[in-house]
């Protein structure tokens, strides 16, 4: 049974993030359950880290007083996901997990909100939330968020965080850099994180403080701007403890979605031709169930497929 919660959505600057570092530390919660801090930070002054659950790669914060330092190895599961999906051979563009590990019955749909001065394409999301009221479970969302497009449009970000907290999407909250840049003269391989003098390390970390502090919790996935990438800034990532986030069926390239595709849409205004493939497709008498992002990793083999949870929850 699902569980509404009527309060409403988690207000924006809800908590001051500093001291915010990468970490490594493997630890146990009261619970049992191994996680790894990938982050320590000070929230309102207080200790926390940013930890990830080695089996399901659900996500959560925790104040440092609250969880065990373990020296005993943990299960292989995140680290080998991370491992498999960091690899070479290289490739410029939709490197990392494009498709699904495993073999479910499903999709995965991830919904980008690049920089942009439109309004979001908020009759999807009534769309996904109606399937929940029919379904009376959250509906599994990917929303891939810039910190320029969060910091102006702050109270469509407040309708979706209530969407999530009513029980109507189970949202996994998946960095996709600070600002985004893009600018249409340069080629690829000196584009997006790519550009001279672009701080990648900021691009990633800044937009984690910047999700924290509006109340999300980052998933262990990122997807590059513009899916590009190269050497560098993918072994970035695995230094970061991040999974590079491709995609097998951008929408609006054409491209088919099929039994567990990564399905790319953009849900800032700026690519109508995908919203209207993702709502035929919703529409469609044959529509696929989507499933959480982490349960396109090994992470499935955890019953991630019958349950609504998705990494990045609080």
């Amino acid at each position: 049974m699902t569980l509404v919660l009527l309060c409403l959505a988690v207000p924006l600057s809800a908590a001051t993030i500093t001291e915010y570092r990468p970490t490594t530390v493997a630890c146990r919660l009261d619970n049992g359950a191994k996680q790894l801090a990938i982050r320590s930070f000070r929230k309102e002054g207080v200790p926390y880290y940013l930890l990830v659950d080695l089996n399901s790669l659900a996500t959560r914060t925790a104040p440092a007083s609250s969880v065990r330092p373990i020296t005993e190895a943990g299960p292989p599961s995140f680290s080998d996901i991370l491992a498999k999906n960091t690899a070479p051979p290289y490739k410029l563009q939709n490197f990392g997990l494009t498709h699904a590990m495993t073999n479910p019955s499903g999709m995965f749909l991830t919904v980008d909100l690049c920089p942009s001065k439109r309004p979001f394409e908020k009759g999807a999301f009534e769309a996904l939330a109606a399937i929940a009221s029919k379904s009376g479970r959250p509906t599994p969302v990917a929303i891939c968020i810039t910190g320029a497009w969060l910091r102006t449009h702050r109270e469509e970000l407040s309708w979706l965080q209530a969407r999530e907290q009513q029980g109507l999407l189970a949202i996994t909250w998946v960095n996709h850099s600070l600002t985004h840049f893009y600018d249409p003269t340069l080629p690829l391989e000196r584009n997006f994180m790519l550009a001279a003098k672009t701080d990648q390390r900021h691009e990633i970390l800044a937009n984690e403080v910047a999700m924290l502090e509006a109340g999300l919790v980052p998933a262990p996935f990122f997807r590059f701007p513009g899916l590009v990438a190269d050497e560098r800034l993918v072994k970035l990532l695995a230094e970061l403890s991040l999974i590079p986030l491709g995609a097998d069926a951008w929408l609006a390239k054409g491209e088919e979605p099929r039994n567990g595709s990564i399905i790319l849409v953009h849900g800032n205004g700026n690519e109508p031709p995908g919203i209207t493939r993702l709502m035929k497709l919703l529409q469609s008498p044959d529509f696929p169930a989507f499933l959480p992002l982490a349960a396109a990793t090994t992470a499935s083999r955890n019953n991630l497929l019958d349950k609504p949870a998705t990494a990045g929850q609080r």
